[in-house]
C-alpha cells in the first residue's frame, strides 16, 4: 500500500511539473501571437491550436491532482451529519459510481482516439487523437486513485475525518486549517 501511495505521489509530482510546463508554453505561445499580430501585423497560426490542446491537457492533469488531494468542491452538508457507517456507505456508493463514470470516459476516449488517429488537425497536421488521449490519461489515473480509496474504505483503513472526500468551499477549508493550526500551536508560535 505504501508503494502505491509513493507511486501515485510521484506521478502527481510529474503531473504538477507537466502542468507548469504546459502553462508556461501556453503563455509564450499566446503572448508571442499577440506581439506578432500587433507588432508585426502577422501571427503564429499554430499558436491558437496548440495552446487550446495544452489547455485541455492542463485541465485533465489538474483534475487528477485535485482528485488525489481531495480538492474537488462538493456538498457535504448531509453526509457530514451521518454516523460513521452512513458516511462509509455514501463514500462506497459514490466511489463505485465514479469508477463506472471513469470507465465510461476511458471507453469513450479510447474510441475517439482510435477514430481520430487518422484525422489531422487543420493547422498543425498532428493527429487529433492527441486531444482525446488526455481523457485516457485522466481516466486511467483517476480510476487508480478511486480504486485505491475504495479499497481503503472497504478495508477500514480510513479515519472518520477522511470519509468525506469533497470540500464544501475553499474558504471553509482554509478556515478549518487556520483553526486547527491555532489549536495545535502553529509552527513558530509558542503554545
Amino acid at each position: 500500500m505504501v508503494y502505491i501511495d509513493r507511486f501515485i505521489g510521484g506521478i502527481c509530482r510529474v503531473l504538477e511539473l507537466a502542468i507548469a510546463l504546459l502553462l508556461a508554453a501556453m503563455v509564450v505561445l499566446v503572448f508571442g501571437n499577440v506581439v506578432a499580430r500587433y507588432g508585426f501585423n502577422s501571427g503564429i497560426t499554430l499558436s491558437e491550436e496548440i495552446s487550446r490542446w495544452m489547455f485541455i491537457w492542463l485541465t485533465f492533469l489538474g483534475a487528477v491532482i485535485a482528485l488525489k488531494e481531495r480538492g474537488h468542491l462538493g456538498m457535504d452538508m448531509v453526509v457530514a451529519k451521518l454516523p460513521t457507517a452512513g458516511k462509509k456507505i455514501c463514500l462506497v456508493v459514490g466511489q463505485v459510481i465514479m469508477l463506472y463514470i471513469v470507465g465510461l470516459m476511458f471507453k469513450g476516449s479510447w474510441e475517439q482516439a482510435v477514430i481520430n488517429a487518422d484525422v489531422s488537425a487543420p493547422v498543425s497536421g498532428l493527429p487529433m487523437a492527441i486531444v482525446y488521449a488526455s481523457g485516457l490519461v485522466f481516466s486511467a489515473l483517476a480510476g487508480l486513485i478511486i480504486a485505491l480509496d475504495l479499497y481503503r474504505v472497504l478495508a477500514g483503513k480510513l479515519h472518520e475525518q477522511d470519509l468525506i472526500m469533497v470540500q464544501e468551499s475553499e474558504e471553509a477549508v482554509q478556515l478549518k486549517q487556520i483553526l486547527d493550526d491555532a489549536q495545535q500551536g502553529a509552527p513558530g508560535r509558542s503554545a
